[in-house]
């Protein structure tokens, strides 16, 4: 059974956080990963590196359902209502990262490769 339809595509932004948080701790980085439908423009699923269950099934209640074509700056602002927790900005700046990636790839562009 595929879960995911051929239409999307997987992509991951990272971000640093505090040296002090527990993400940091356990994973040396604070990232998401965000599933999307090309066709759609859609996030269909997202994850993030976080440590608690709730944590992530949160973040990935924030961002499940966004519509890509509306942009950086919506989302944005629903991170900054909703989301209070100690990794707020690394969850932006993950946020931007794959935004960045995500149009790169709408635009046929190569994203960047990590080594």
């Amino acid at each position: 059974m595929e879960l995911y339809s051929k239409n999307t595509i997987y992509l991951v932004g990272d971000a640093k956080t505090a040296t002090h948080n527990p993400i940091t701790l356990q994973y040396n980085a604070y990232f998401i990963v965000l599933v999307i439908d090309l066709e759609k423009e859609m996030i269909v699923d997202a994850g993030a590196s976080a440590i608690i269950t709730v944590t992530n099934n949160f973040v990935r209640s924030i961002f499940t359902g966004y519509d890509m074509k509306k942009g950086l700056e919506p989302m944005i602002e629903e991170i900054y209502r909703r989301y209070h927790g100690s990794s707020q900005k690394a969850l932006i700046v993950a946020w931007k990262d794959a935004y960045k990636k995500y149009l790169q790839i709408k635009n046929n562009e190569t994203p960047i490769k990590e080594s």
